[in-house]
């Protein structure tokens, strides 16, 4: 017996139905990134592996997918040169879009107009052990600008962030924190050395409670005094202005710290300013991958929805420095297209036109009336209403489950004794009413 057809455990087959929501997803997306001036980029799905290894700590390492050298390459070795698998997998398919992104600022440095401004939706591949919601292969979402340390681009993240979600339909929280002021907290309380430990534990915060996470802090080596002093810190409450000005009270010896709150201010100062339609909240427990970013981070979170963020980012002071090319800062924003499908589906946001490709099918009732209905289909098509004919005269009733099952919303019907009076008869599959006009008020009306 023939073996049953599968795919690879952690990857997805997108039905056409799934794919006109994500490509609305992925248009509407699209569409705001260009009303910024950001252009398209494409990378290849491999690049070579000296690239990608090293760039994601040791377990992103094990998490990259390597591809054998083309062809009969293996049969040329000995077993001992299989077993070093540099020899024979010089190539991996990327694990994200930002370090290929990186690749092509450096290499192609010459030929970019800085600040450059990119948007890249692709898919990235994983090595991980799959499970629900998490894939072998899935697509990201990026927009990033490069090469200018300018607050305008965060402001303009924000404004984008706004419009997006705005046009999908999801009202959202945006959370924002900056590197710099976590910096400051460390250094303040005499630990500038344990910033990372510190922000783990203020992480948890709204999952575990104050007194577990001092009690992380102590664990992590964090001193009574030193956690003393980060209380009101994790207390702080209020507007953005008062949470920066309490902040500013406590930190106020750290310039990096200062240097933090300041960049907040200019930024949050610049959203009001221009009346964005969202307000993005100081978060101080917001610590996202820490190691990456040195400026401003961003979180989205979806207000009608139990799901982890939707969106994140932040900015970054030296992005290119591992392919030899430093000081070039940047920010970015990634969208994620797999969760924002799960919202938009978990409360219905998708336009019900999107269910059916197809808007009118006329059903085929011989040869001269499916002449007569081909006719009217390319005057449709020419008016970019999408329209098919049914391929063969097959019994009405299979015709009409056709149209059903496809979810089309509208059917024409033109038999003999409609073709001798020049009409044709209409029916709006969801009301199921039917009217009858002339070809001309057809394709008018249609």
């Amino acid at each position: 017996m023939a073996q049953k057809p599968s795919i690879p455990k952690g990857t997805r087959d997108f039905s056409p139905e799934e794919m006109m929501r994500r490509t609305y997803i992925f248009d509407t997306i699209k569409s705001v990134f260009r009303l910024f001036g950001y252009a398209p980029l494409e990378t290849p799905s491999m690049e070579n592996l000296s690239t990608l290894l090293g760039k994601y700590g040791d377990e992103g390492d094990k998490l990259l997918f390597k591809i054998l050298n083309s062809g009969d390459y293996g049969a040329k070795l000995s077993e001992e040169e299989l077993r070093q698998a540099s020899k024979i997998s010089e190539k991996g398919l990327r694990y994200d879009l930002t370090v290929p992104f990186a690749r092509y600022v450096v290499q192609h440095q010459n030929e970019i107009v800085f600040p450059f401004k990119r948007y890249q939706i692709q898919p990235v591949w994983r090595a991980d052990r799959p499970q629900k919601g998490r894939y072998r292969e899935f697509y990201q979402c990026d927009v990033d600008v490069i090469g200018s340390k300018s607050l305008l681009s965060e402001v303009e993240l924000v404004d984008i962030v706004a419009r997006v979600f705005s046009k999908l339909g999801i009202a959202v929280t945006l959370k924002m924190n900056n590197r710099k002021i976590l910096y400051g907290i460390a250094e303040s309380i005499g630990h500038a050395d344990k910033m990372v430990d510190i922000t783990v534990a203020i992480d948890k915060l709204d999952k575990i409670g104050l007194d577990n996470v001092k009690a992380e802090l102590r664990e992590r080596g964090i001193d009574d005094e030193a956690i003393t002093k980060l209380q009101p810190i994790l207390e702080l409450s209020g507007t953005n202005s008062e949470k920066l000005s309490k902040l500013g009270d406590i930190i106020g010896e750290s310039e990096t710290g200062v240097k933090g709150i300041e960049e907040m201010r200019t930024i949050f100062d610049n959203v009001a300013a221009l009346g964005i339609g969202i307000t993005p909240e100081l978060d101080l427990s917001l610590a996202r991958g820490l190691n990456y970013y040195t400026g401003a981070i961003f979180e989205v979170k979806a207000n009608d929805f139990a799901i982890g963020s939707i969106s994140g980012g932040g900015r970054y002071d030296d992005l290119t420095g591992i392919f030899g090319m430093p000081g070039m800062s940047g920010v970015g924003i990634s969208f994620g297209a797999d969760r924002i499908y799960d919202v938009m589906l978990g409360l219905n946001l998708f336009p019900e036109e999107l269910a059916c490709s197809t808007k009118v099918l006329f059903v085929n009732l011989g040869a001269a009336e499916e002449q007569c209905s081909m006719q009217l289909v390319a005057k449709l098509r020419d008016r970019g209403v999408a329209s098919e004919i049914y391929p063969e005269a097959a019994k009405m009733k299979k015709q009409m489950e056709y149209a059903n099952r496809r979810g089309i919303p509208y059917v024409v019907i033109i038999g003999s004794n409609e073709l001798e009076r020049g009409v044709a008869t209409i029916k709006d599959m969801r009301s199921g009413e039917q009217s009858e006009m002339t070809f001309e008020e057809l394709v008018a009306t249609l």
